[in-house]
């Protein structure tokens, strides 16, 4: 009776650390999407050390765990998706054609770009976590930059331009860029929305149709990753269940639906600058302590 007893603890105990284990990465993710941080790397880092998992195993794991930031972002944007849906139907002839024609060539770039990029990331063994977080230090001290400029010139009547000022060249730019997101380190959000400032469109504006287009992409990457990893997908489910998976994809969900608005807002103000440069010296910092350590 006392073994059993025992047993039945130590499972629960087993179960219990499983679900903080979700929810704390259901957090990293569904704050991590929205910033210019790569949410995959973070979930990598994470990964490697609460669920034991290889560096293969823990950047494949990042992408599928976008799913639930995809689920908040569908939320969100629905209004934008019944129009994309609409326009479809109606075979191109509304006045949402432009924002169709965006999403599609924006994608279709990114998985020209992305899938062989993601092949070859997938492959690498032996990266310390420090390069990755080194190369998003740096990116984000670029980005805090790029945004102060851009309301620099905001402020004087030159950074005027919003998603109907863009071209069908913008559009294949801006898909290349995202594409290049699938490597470690480099966040999508970060690199779009930095693509979209260098173009002049206003910030609450790239945020905004960066977010939008990041649905697919995410979706395209789940996909990838149980077709060209599912050996991969499989040890992370091993290590965290299958509940464990719906209590971080849930989590990561919820936390998302409050952030996107919440930045898409913030975007249009001074404060974001600060957080971004804050965040690139947190994650510079980081990761020299990781190449030094040797992690």
């Amino acid at each position: 009776m006392f073994e059993l007893t025992m047993k039945y603890f130590v499972l629960s105990v087993i179960t219990l650390q499983q679900a903080l284990y979700s929810i704390i990465l259901g957090l990293i993710q569904g704050i991590s999407e929205w910033l210019p941080i790569s949410s995959k790397t973070q979930v990598l880092i994470a990964s490697q050390y609460l669920l034991n998992l290889t560096y293969q195993q823990a950047y494949t794991f990042g992408l599928f765990m976008e799913i639930g930031t995809v689920l908040a972002a569908v939320i969100y944007f629905r209004k934008e998706l019944i129009l994309l849906i609409k326009t479809l139907l109606s075979g191109l002839k509304d006045e949402n054609r432009g924002l169709f024609i965006y999403v599609l060539t924006a994608t279709v770039a990114t998985g020209i770009i992305g899938a062989p990029l993601y092949l070859i990331a997938d492959s690498i063994t032996g990266v310390s976590v420090g390069i990755p977080m080194l190369i998003i230090g740096f990116v984000l001290i670029g980005d805090a930059l790029l945004i102060r400029h851009s309301k620099n010139k905001q402020k004087l009547g030159k950074n005027t331009r919003k998603f109907k000022d863009l071209s069908f060249k913008d559009y294949v730019l801006i898909g290349i860029a995202q594409g290049i997101a699938a490597l470690p380190g480099v966040s999508r959000s970060g690199i779009t929305v930095s693509t979209m400032l260098l173009m002049n469109v206003e910030p609450d504006e790239a945020f905004r149709l960066s977010f939008l287009i990041g649905i697919f992409a995410a979706v395209a990457a789940f996909g990838l990753t149980l077709v060209a990893s599912h050996t991969n997908v499989s040890a992370a489910l091993s290590s965290i269940g299958l509940i464990g998976l719906a209590i971080a994809i849930i989590t990561s969900a919820i936390v998302s639906l409050f952030l996107i608005d919440y930045l898409i807002k913030v975007a249009g103000k001074s404060n974001i600058v600060y957080l971004t440069a804050a965040l690139g010296l947190i994650a510079i910092a980081s990761g020299f302590v990781f190449l030094l350590t040797g992690v």
